[in-house]
């Protein structure tokens, strides 16, 4: 019997040893670079040494690039870890792009970061990260912006991998690069008629990564949500998002509760920024523990070793919970 408990107990010890705890990093996807008391904490306890922070988006206007939104710094904004600038791009920013404004659109880019750095004294790191959902048609000419962002900057290029294109290598290419970060969340749109979370649906993302191993790129990173919004659907069935609602927001004497997550408005009014009429409905979608752990443990399957970076450092996403256990 001793020796019974003896081998139980060694497989407990085994089995929990075999558990991966992954290093984990933010994203900061504010425009104003600001920290409250609890996201200074949160981030003071993070377990990697940096932090992705958006500096700015990058359009086609009139047939212009343009920047926008670029970020601008509290005074109270101090942080030890090392900022990796990311920059947001949007797909129609490369549609019908010559060489010559491919290069002006990499030295422009990378001289706006440099200067948001050297302006509000940012400890940057040698990495940029570029986010752009590109298509077929354009990845020939992304890919060629990412290497001569790369021969411009000096600096390591990492960009974003969206399921899509992971799913679909063949078609959408693979970046030229050493290092992605993988985006696991906007399974589905929210703006369409599902009982499904749009954020994360746990089931829909396994069908996308069932592949991810053979993923030519080795280097991944990953990047989960911890954001939350609401989903108002009006009278004729038209769908808008209120970011950052959840369902605590929803107890309200003027909101029937149809479910957990969905509320009908029976009083017109003001509520959340937002004139909303009786019988509109809000739905909130968040994102559990549970869902992170079973995304964890099926990517661990996948990939040997990556760091997760939580979309995204904002207080009402990271009071209350835990990290250090996934």
């Amino acid at each position: 019997m001793k020796i019974l408990q003896l081998f139980l107990t060694f497989l407990l010890v085994a089995s929990c040893s075999d558990k991966k705890i992954h290093p984990y990093a933010y994203y900061y996807w504010k425009t104003n670079l600001s920290l409250n008391k609890t996201e200074k904490k949160a981030l003071a306890e993070s377990t990697t040494n940096f932090l992705c922070t958006r500096f700015f988006d990058v359009d086609k206007v009139n047939g212009k690039f343009e920047p926008v939104a670029v970020i601008t710094k509290d005074k109270s904004f101090s942080t030890e870890k090392e900022i990796i600038p990311t920059v947001f791009i949007t797909n129609r920013t490369f549609y019908n792009i010559k060489i010559d404004e491919i290069q002006f659109l990499a030295e422009s880019i990378n001289q706006l970061i440099q200067k948001k750095v050297k302006d509000y004294q940012l400890s940057s790191s040698k990495e940029i990260q570029i986010d752009c959902d590109w298509t077929a048609g354009t990845k020939d000419d992304y890919f060629k912006f990412l290497n001569e962002l790369k021969k411009i900057s000096g600096k390591d290029i990492s960009c974003t991998l969206r399921l899509h294109q992971v799913k679909d290598k063949e078609l959408m290419g693979i970046p030229p690069l050493q290092k992605v970060y993988l985006m696991c969340y906007s399974t589905s749109s929210p703006l369409e008629n599902s009982d499904k979370n749009s954020i994360l649906d746990v089931q829909i993302l396994k069908s996308y990564l069932s592949k991810l191993e053979d993923y030519p790129l080795k280097n991944i990173e990953v990047a989960l949500p911890i954001y939350s919004w609401g989903i108002v659907t009006n009278h004729l069935g038209k769908h808008k998002l209120i970011n950052a609602l959840s369902r605590k927001d929803l107890k309200n004497k003027n909101f029937k509760k149809l479910s957990d997550d969905e509320i009908e408005v029976t009083k017109d009014g003001f509520y959340f920024g937002n004139f909303l009429s009786k019988g509109f409905k809000i739905k909130a979608e968040e994102i559990s523990d549970q869902q992170i752990s079973d995304v964890v443990k099926f990517l661990d399957q996948k990939i040997s070793h990556y760091n997760i970076i939580y979309y995204q450092l904002d207080s009402k996403f990271v009071e209350g919970r835990s990290f250090q256990h996934f």
